[in-house]
């Protein structure tokens, strides 16, 4: 099954190119806005799951393209995301680390990544797998972490890629400025993936193919992470832990940039646009490339 929010963070399910209304069958989740639906929904899911099917297979729904997909999950209690994770076809994987994330740096679908007005040497983006929360859970094994799990979700963590202010790195520079956590279009859930070890993930900037990867390349695996996320923090039903990105083929984005997204088997596509005020540029270079390019400018000044 795939989740969604639609329009005014109306709870839907994808029905092919279609999308099903199911806010009658789930208005008795305790809800204030569209996170707290959803979260509760993904609590109680057991529950409701039943209703929801049957309701889907009546229901003709509407055209996807009719409506306005939000971030399945606008604002979640923890979003975690790991610093790394893949071997980069080198053996490159980092000490386990992670930072939180924002969560009002969420959008959605349609949405623009903001480049805010920072002296950085440029901005970037990065692919990542998302775990969605499916129980309360604290100190949880790999092995017990399937359960854990609701389901997946297209993540892009943002950066403003070398902000290190006073010389030190941060990334709550870095990665949590509004707009820069895209989530989306829809959480599929975990019955509908055989293996989030085998699954390709892909990233086009302005029509150019930037990253194609695989999560088999992940140093730790899905369940791996869930283990050492919940042993330093208790998660709940809705919070999301991104999974990290292969840093092959990462590149600048700047303003006037289609972002587009998608992980095989996770619903519709994540399109994004990206404005910058200020109209800064930087070559269309790899980020092994760019590392050098800004080494070279700083020379020269």
């Amino acid at each position: 099954m795939k989740l969604v929010l639609f329009n005014d963070h109306i709870p839907g399910v994808l029905k092919e190119d279609r999308v099903v209304d199911i806010s009658s069958v789930v208005e008795g989740v305790p809800h204030l806005n569209g996170q707290t639906w959803m979260a509760g929904l993904i609590e109680n899911f057991d529950q409701y799951r039943g209703a929801i099917e049957k309701a889907v297979k009546a229901a003709d729904g509407v055209a996807i393209d009719s409506v306005r997909l939000r971030a399945p999950l606008p604002e979640p209690g923890r979003l975690v995301c790991m610093a790394g994770n893949y071997m980069e076809g080198a053996g490159l994987v980092s000490d386990r680390d992670a930072f939180l994330k924002s969560p009002s740096s969420v959008i959605g679908d349609g949405d623009a990544i903001i480049l805010p007005d920072c002296p950085v040497p440029h901005f970037h983006h990065e692919a990542e797998l998302g775990v969605v929360v499916g129980k309360t859970s604290d100190h949880i094994t790999a092995e017990e972490a399937k359960d854990n799990i609701f389901g997946f979700v297209n993540f892009m963590d943002v950066s403003a890629r070398g902000l290190e202010p006073n010389g030190n790195n941060s990334f709550f520079w870095q990665k949590s400025w509004d707009t820069f956590g895209p989530m989306g279009p829809a959480i599929t859930t975990a019955d509908e993936v055989d293996d989030p070890q085998k699954l390709a993930v892909k990233l086009w900037v302005s029509g150019d193919l930037r990253q194609d990867v695989n999560t088999s390349d992940m140093g730790r695996s899905v369940y791996e992470v869930l283990e050492w996320v919940s042993w330093i923090i208790t998660v709940k039903p809705g919070d999301v832990i991104s999974t990290g990105t292969n840093h092959v083929g990462l590149g600048p984005i700047q303003d006037g940039d289609t972002v587009v997204m998608e992980i095989a088997g996770l619903g519709p596509k994540l399109n994004l646009t990206v404005k910058d005020e200020w109209k800064r540029t930087w070559p269309r270079l790899p980020l092994s490339k760019m590392t050098a390019f800004e080494s070279s400018v700083r020379a020269k000044r």
